[in-house]
């Protein structure tokens, strides 16, 4: 393409979804003043676009509308037109879903939201074609019917929109009940166990028909639930529906076989045909989940597709100076040539490629059996396709195959009359050839903001993987991360978290002209982040750090009156709401990960506080768990910790020792949701010492290194044998 014809002001932004619009017709702003203050001074409407740079359906609108030279007049013409990466700020996202949520009954991006010059609500929606349909109306429509509207009647608007806010306002309340306390553990954890259990699918896993999505968090939340009720048939279907699920999911269509990692979401009940974006957040929170049923199970196939996950960030998801990025695209070009982008070009194969690139014929299986043979029946390959055309809308996969293992190897081997064993290194082989021909295609487009928040999920992936897998190499790339966003996303002057950096030119790591502070999720997850990180590394540094934001996040966002933590600070004039998050979803609300650190950091620090602090969050929500807790799983985890009380392994040992070394991994490779490990290593002059006077007290038994189960500070009899210990560990 030559020289773009239209240049917007979104050309000196950073994110790259701003970016993507920076060429448009339409005269794009960015959030801030400057838009705010043209609306108030020509009396105009704002047009509000949100989004993210990897979402199909932003392009798709961008394409149709965004990039037509006509729309963009009635647009400039009629609004003053703020585009926003629901990323970058997921607080101003936020009050406008909540909005487009309650007045349409659903919502999703791209988001449409009209607003009037003090930026209330008034109008809103996601996608808009951009003409009238049989059963859509059209972008162009909206806009010309708005435009008349606040023309003819700008007073009953006006009224409107301080109604509806009004009406927001009272409904997305969320705080404490008199003098209410936290919610019985047990009801809570036996009706989310239920609500759970009657929405499993059970031939396919997962908790949906479709469109089915990974949700880690009901899976964090059976392991919990399992691990509290071993002996109990309940705690037996919790721990199935979590291990099926996940097998279920490693052998769909989400799981990429060639390049590694998950896709955002199955289109369908069989994990076949994804949604191909692939998100940082996912990825994160699916090795902690793969890395714990490897604990549980014993089972090598959990701990490879970890594995997996883990090497497809290294890869494709890795900054040079040490960060992650966000997101990699669903759409690109099929070929080098090809005008268009279409979902999943990068991923998808026609049956005849493949038999061209794996033409061998296989030693051993019956006479005339080739490679392509063998890995097509694997992977459910046909020679017209094998997508539903019910879940191909736009026919951009017509031809093409998802590949998605549909027999055991067994099966697999029997049919071409192998030796099981054999199949693994042929299948390998098929794949690296694979790999490599996907590496000739145009690349999907790769978003390199990199976001504190979904960085310390993806550390928690790196650092209990390694800890759960015994690969230090894992815990030494989460700590390069850590070191990463202490460098990079943290002010050391203010001792404030920083939500986004971009890269730059030649490896640089660059920052927006006004850094964007950390919202309440930076804290919590990187919080998280840093807990996993010292216990996976046991280097002081970590829990140090996370001491200290967790003090930082209790000033900036507590809610001293309602109990629980806002999601972002006060004294925004352009936020028209201060929400708490409610709902568990793709990513765990703040508050339901923010009660379990609290109660890691009060082990850590002996501040009790932090524990009556996480009672009041549990407090406040706890209306929704007793009635919704499907809503909340983490936070419905978090009630049982809350109720059986960490407790705290403390291993005295020489830190180079191999029976220290031995009785640290005993602790990683049991799954126990109710502790928190620490090495008292005998150095007194040290941060935990200085925290936690107690340890002093501690000594090695016999010479050897020794356990203590402690709880509230009191500490069991010592112990000098990893079976005791492995006792010990069961809750």
């Amino acid at each position: 393409p030559g020289a773009p014809r239209h240049t917007n002001r979104l050309i000196n932004e950073k994110s790259p979804y701003l970016l993507q619009h920076a060429h448009n017709p339409v005269d794009w702003y960015p959030w801030g003043q400057e838009a705010f203050e043209k609306a108030k001074r020509e009396n105009k409407v704002i047009f509000l676009s949100v989004g993210y740079s990897t979402c199909h359906w932003c392009h798709v609108m961008e394409e149709e509308s965004f990039k037509s030279k006509e729309i963009g007049e009635i647009m400039n013409k009629h609004f003053v037109c703020i585009k926003v990466d629901r990323e970058e700020r997921p607080d101003v996202d936020k009050v406008y879903m909540t909005f487009v949520q309650a007045t349409s009954g659903g919502g999703g991006w791209p988001m449409s939201v009209w607003l009037t010059p003090d930026l209330k609500p008034f109008a809103g929606g996601t996608y808009f074609p951009p003409e009238d349909g049989f059963h859509r109306i059209g972008f162009r429509t909206v806009l010309l019917r708005i435009a008349e509207q606040w023309e003819e009647n700008k007073d009953a608007l006006l009224e409107s929109s301080h109604r509806i806010l009004e009406a927001l306002r009272q409904t997305s309340e969320i705080h404490v009940q008199g003098q209410e306390s936290p919610p019985p553990s047990k009801v809570v954890m036996d009706t989310c166990f239920q609500q759970l259990s009657r929405s499993y699918d059970e031939d396919y896993g997962g908790f949906s028909q479709s469109p089915k999505f990974p949700t880690p968090v009901n899976l964090n939340f059976l392991f919990t639930y399992w691990a509290l009720h071993q002996t109990t048939p309940e705690g037996a279907r919790a721990l199935q529906m979590a291990l099926h699920t996940l097998k279920m999911m490693a052998h769909g269509g989400i799981h990429d076989h060639i390049c590694q990692g998950f896709h955002r979401y199955s289109t369908d009940q069989h994990w076949h045909v994804p949604h191909f974006e692939k998100m940082l957040y996912d990825q994160g929170q699916l090795a902690v989940v793969y890395s714990r049923a490897f604990q549980i199970s014993g089972d090598e196939f959990f701990a490879d597709v970890a594995r997996d996950i883990l090497l497809y960030v290294s890869r494709d998801l890795s900054d040079q100076v040490g960060g992650f990025y966000s997101a990699e695209d669903a759409d690109s070009y099929p070929t080098t040539t090809s005008g268009e982008k279409r979902e999943g070009a990068f991923c998808v194969w026609e049956a005849k490629e493949l038999r061209a690139l794996l033409p061998d014929p296989v030693e051993g299986a019956r006479e005339g059996t080739t490679l392509g043979d063998v890995f097509m029946h694997h992977y459910g390959v046909k020679e017209t396709g094998n997508v539903d055309p019910m879940q191909d809308p736009h026919q951009e996969l017509k031809g093409k195959n998802v590949l998605i293992a549909q027999c055991s190897p067994e099966l697999t081997a029997a049919k071409f009359g192998l030796e099981p064993g054999r199949l693994d290194a042929l299948l390998q082989e098929c794949r690296h050839r694979l790999a490599t021909a996907r590496a000739q295609r145009p690349r999907p487009h790769l978003d390199t903001k990199m976001l504190a928040a979904w960085n310390g999920l993806m550390i928690s992936g790196f650092a209990q993987a390694g800890a759960a897998l015994a690969e230090q190499g894992y815990v030494h790339r989460a700590a390069q991360a850590a070191a990463f966003l202490r460098t990079h996303l943290f002010d050391p002057t203010s001792g404030r978290l920083l939500r986004s950096c971009y890269q730059g030119k030649d490896n640089s790591v660059e920052q927006s002209a006004v850094p964007i502070q950390g919202f309440l999720e930076d804290y919590v997850f990187v919080i998280q982040a840093l807990f996993d990180l010292y216990e996976a590394s046991l280097e002081q540094g970590w829990l140090e750090w996370a001491l200290h934001l967790q003090h930082m996040q209790d000033k900036l966002f507590w809610d001293p009156k309602g109990f629980a933590y806002f999601s972002n600070e006060a004294g925004d004039p352009s936020l028209l709401l201060r929400l708490k998050g409610d709902q568990d979803g793709a990513e765990p609300t703040a508050n339901s990960v923010t009660v379990t650190n609290l109660l890691r950091a009060a082990c850590y620090s002996g501040h009790m506080d932090w524990v009556e602090k996480a009672g009041q969050i549990l407090a406040a929500f706890s209306e929704r768990l007793q009635k919704i807790p499907i809503a909340l799983p983490e936070m419905a985890r978090a009630t049982a910790i809350f109720h059986h009380t960490l407790k705290q392994v403390v291993i005295c040992g020489d830190p180079q020792g191999e029976d220290t070394k031995e009785m640290l991994h005993c602790v990683r490779s049991v799954f126990s949701p109710n502790k928190v490990v620490m090495l008292a290593d005998g150095d007194s002059a040290g941060f935990l010492y200085h925290q936690l006077p107690f340890l002093a007290s501690l000594e090695r038994k016999d010479g050897k290194a020794t356990a203590y189960l402690c709880s509230n500070f009191t500490c069991s009899l010592p112990v000098t044998s990893v079976q005791e210990l492995r006792g010990m560990l069961n809750p």
